[in-house]
């Protein structure tokens, strides 16, 4: 028989490899679950807030903010004769598309900085070429000055004309961003995300739905 000095050695030490043991297990599970977007957990700030707009889009239709109103969006900027960035800038906001096929409360929005050339035609062309739901992703031409004050001003987003002198080829008509912006429900820039890097996808939707679990 045990003296009692005996029992409490083994009960503290049984007591303590339990606790190791959970110790160990939590780990082990937390390492084994999938990582989560750190964006899904913190609120996302207000960049700025978007005023009224007037541009015409791939069906010659008249659109402007209310178009938006109550939605989600991601916005970028392209142009159609682009052979560099703007190909696959387009193709991943086709996947976020897609991604979002059953969420009605998530729009898209591409604008061109070659109103010239990038006609309503031109832009119908260019978003069936990407499978691109008129009902939900609206390519937009218009005033240059409007597009202008709407991507750069308010959507932070770059965009200039490249100097001839400087063309790499001869449809290397512009320098712009590759970024895609999301916007709230209130017409809000909150999100900012870099289309080319590796992760976007994963940033971009843990971005959307932060946006649209708020209240």
């Amino acid at each position: 028989m045990p003296s009692n000095s005996k029992w409490v050695h083994w009960i503290v030490w049984g007591g303590l490899a339990v606790v190791i043991l959970a110790i160990g297990f939590a780990f082990v599970r937390e390492q084994r679950a999938p990582a989560q977007p750190r964006l899904a957990k913190r609120e996302l700030p207000v960049i700025s807030q978007l005023s009224g707009f007037t541009l015409t889009n791939q069906l010659a239709k008249p659109v402007g903010l209310a178009k938006f109103a109550g939605k989600v969006w991601f916005a970028d900027i392209i142009f159609t004769r682009c052979a560099g960035p703007c190909p696959v800038m387009t193709r991943r906001m086709a996947e976020l598309q897609a991604h979002f096929a059953n969420e009605p409360d998530v729009a898209f929005a591409t604008l061109t900085t070659d109103p010239g050339h990038d006609t309503p035609k031109v832009m119908q062309r260019f978003a069936k070429r990407f499978g691109a739901d008129a009902g939900r992703w609206q390519f937009l031409t218009g005033a240059k000055p409007e597009i202008v004050r709407l991507a750069v001003d308010e959507m932070k987003l770059i965009a200039r004309e490249n100097p001839p002198g400087k063309q790499a080829t001869p449809d290397d008509l512009f320098i712009h961003a590759t970024l895609f912006v999301a916007i709230d429900r209130q017409g809000r820039l909150r999100g900012v995300l870099e289309s080319m890097e590796d992760g976007w996808k994963e940033k971009a939707i843990a971005i959307a739905n932060a946006l649209l679990n708020e209240s």
